[in-house]
């Protein structure tokens, strides 16, 4: 397996810090809106690549973190009047919500900012230690200077980065690319104690600090969008690295931007579209698709034009889907004729096509190309059918079945119940899998009673839940349930 490393600027042969595991962090939402387009991409791609993982036999821990301590959380709090840790667990709540929809599966650790701040003043407070780090009025700042290979992630020197930065200007500082670790303490603001004084952290050092803890150091892949590159992914390596001494993550990996009309997708040029809304105009899985469509390092270009051309698409597949599903289920006639006798070494060759261009950095575009092979190919299997399969025959369609299932285990376009039966249109299938998406739309409704700290809903919806046979856990990864007994 191959994948482009960003540190190395090349494609290197993947080899894990632990053999037979894959340690994964991969930067979060800021939540103080609903997710935008922009930051589904990583999200699907990122969720397809721990699934390709554990399609190759690998044990993933994957971390994905919430920003809920940030200058946009405060002001938009402020706005609505609302406390701004609230604000943050309505925004978390809701990104469940439309993640799941997008069929992203939860990370193994969703860790707060807010939950972590014992590790985060640590680090900072070793930095100083260490005389990488200088205190101005409570302020806490990183001396770039200090860490001699900064820059090395973006391939820029200190020089470049000086003569083209936009930074703010600050007389405090002992170089203008010096960047918080901690802020003081402003009024109305949330601020945690520390020995240099009150405030909170600076953006950067919270996925340090929240990765480190999890995954330990030299972790196996960070990931996330191209625009983190600089200056978040470079500000992590250098404070990690002067903190511990010893390299932080050994491949990092960065989708492209999505642009709309060829202009990167951004709020400040007002031109970004909220996941929320376009499902309600898309189908769920017709976004995953399209989102997958594009090598995830090449730029996609957003319009309704590209996405019902993705849907149209995906209907083909559909259709394939539901053309085997009817053969399978007519009753078999005890012919010994094969109709379909040349398709099982073809789908060893799709297989063998479809883990070649995963194996190759991720190439979901090349795999989609496969499964469409795949639907062409069962297509001409079922129509030499006829009325019903011989009983060779259905041995092979149930092994064309095992493929679909399959690819989509990895490309996670359509949802799957507890009987492995694919969703084709984007809704649970009847039975215990509509069950399971009550039971966490209530999780959700408690979920957002604890942030209001609303006990008595909250405990309430618990005992109703458990008098069901249903026990829910918090835990510090977030709420889990299970079946009494």
């Amino acid at each position: 397996m191959e994948l482009y490393n960003t540190l190395t600027r090349r494609k290197e042969t993947f080899s894990p810090r632990e053999p037979g595991k894959v340690s994964m962090y991969v930067c979060g939402p800021t939540t103080y809106n609903y997710i935008h387009l922009g930051n589904a991409r990583p999200l699907i791609f990122f969720d397809t690549v721990r699934r390709y993982f554990a399609y190759r036999g690998y044990l993933v821990d994957y971390v994905q973190n919430f920003t809920d301590i940030d200058d946009k959380i405060i002001n938009r709090a402020g706005e609505e009047g609302e406390d701004p840790l609230a604000l943050a667990q309505k925004y978390i709540n809701e990104y469940f919500r439309d993640a799941g929809a997008l069929n992203v599966r939860r990370a193994d650790t969703h860790p707060r900012v807010s939950g972590h701040m014992p590790e985060i003043i640590e680090m900072i407070d070793t930095l100083i230690k260490n005389g990488n780090a200088y205190v101005v009025e409570g302020d806490v700042y990183f001396e770039v200077r200090s860490f001699s290979a900064y820059g090395r992630l973006s391939g820029r020197s200190l020089d470049d980065l000086r003569a083209g930065a936009r930074v703010e200007v600050d007389s405090r500082k002992r170089d203008p690319l010096d960047f918080a670790l901690w802020k003081a303490a402003k009024p109305g603001e949330p601020s945690w104690e520390s020995s240099w004084g009150p405030g909170r952290p600076g953006w950067h050092i919270e996925c340090s600090a929240m990765s480190l803890k999890y995954l330990g150091e030299g972790f196996d892949i960070h990931g996330g969008g191209f625009d983190l590159i600089f200056p978040h992914h470079e500000n992590e390596i250098a404070q990690s690295e002067a903190a511990t001494g010893k390299p932080f993550a050994r491949y990092w990996l960065h989708n492209g931007f999505i642009t709309v009309n060829e202009e990167k997708m951004s709020k400040s040029l007002g031109n970004f579209f909220l996941v929320r809304d376009i499902l309600a105009r898309f189908p769920p899985e017709t976004v995953r698709f399209y989102l997958l469509s594009t090598h995830y390092r090449s730029p996609l270009d957003f319009d309704d034009q590209k996405l019902e051309s993705a849907g149209r698409g995906l209907e083909r597949v559909k259709t394939s889907i539901r053309l085997l599903a009817e053969a399978l289920a007519r009753p078999e006639d005890g012919r010994a004729s094969v109709e379909c006798k040349d398709l099982p070494p073809v789908l060893d060759e799709l297989r063998d096509s479809f883990e070649k261009a995963m194996d190759d950095d991720f190439n979901t575009a090349l795999a989609i190309a496969v499964l469409f092979d795949l639907a062409r190919e069962v297509n001409t299997c079922v129509q030499r059918l006829g009325v019903a399969p011989a009983p060779a025959d259905r041995e092979v369609l149930l092994k064309a079945e095992v493929l679909f299932k399959a690819f989509n285990e990895v490309l996670g376009i359509f949802k799957v119940d507890r009987n492995g039966k694919m969703s084709l249109d984007g809704m649970p299938s009847p039975g215990l899998d509509l069950a399971d998406g009550l039971l966490e739309l209530i999780i959700g409704l408690r979920q957002e009673a604890r942030s209001r700290k609303d006990w008595a809903v909250a405990d309430r919806i618990r005992e109703g839940l458990k008098g069901l046979g249903i026990i829910i856990e918090d835990t510090p990864q977030g709420v889990r349930w299970k079946k009494q007994g």
